[in-house]
């Protein structure tokens, strides 16, 4: 932990900011209402946030997850995957547990559904910068210090190592998606 800070506090600032915007609000909003929270902090405080933010990217690294992302959005380079999991950072902690817990769960999140009915992808680029974003605001430097140690990215499931293309075994793996982005009922 960080200076104090921890994953819960990061689940606290997607909370306050979500509630402080009302609805459903987009990853963007979320993004830009976090940078605001954070902004009212020293800078040391803002900084403490970066680990604990990386800590959730490299939790939800997870080639189920990958798949999840590649049907929703059509595909999901690096870049892409980088950029949903901070959509579902957005999201908060229920939708991004349960998506860990069980990616097809997906289906049900109202976005997604907006997504299968051509609503355009699912991308929280901004919320992967709102640690930086904010230390910026306070400070005027572009980087955010370096935390002394590493967090560790794991190796994706080789059980999941197959072209996320075939749309049969993306069936097998993720039914309610497939069937939420192909039209038609789940088997």
């Amino acid at each position: 932990m960080s200076g104090g800070v921890g994953i819960r506090d990061v689940w606290q600032l997607v909370d306050e900011a979500r509630a402080d915007l009302g609805g459903a609000p987009s990853a963007d909003d979320v993004a830009a209402a976090m940078v605001r929270l954070l902004s009212s902090r020293p800078a040391a405080g803002i900084a403490a946030f970066d680990r604990p933010f990386d800590e959730l990217m490299a939790v939800s690294y997870r080639a189920d997850l990958w798949a999840a992302a590649y049907i929703i959005n059509g595909g999901a380079s690096g870049d892409g995957f980088d950029y949903f999991r901070g959509w579902l950072v957005a999201q908060g902690r229920d939708w991004f547990e349960c998506a860990l817990a069980h990616p097809d769960s997906l289906a049900a999140h109202p976005a997604v559904a907006a997504a299968a009915d051509g609503g355009g992808d699912l991308d929280g680029e901004p919320v992967l910068y709102v640690v930086m974003d904010a230390y910026r605001d306070v400070t005027g430097e572009e980087e955010v210090p370096p935390y002394p140690d590493t967090v560790w990215i794991p190796d994706l499931d080789p059980d999941w190592n197959f072209d996320y293309g075939d749309r049969a075994e993306m069936r097998r793996r993720l039914p309610a998606l497939v069937a939420l982005f192909d039209g038609e009922d789940e088997q």
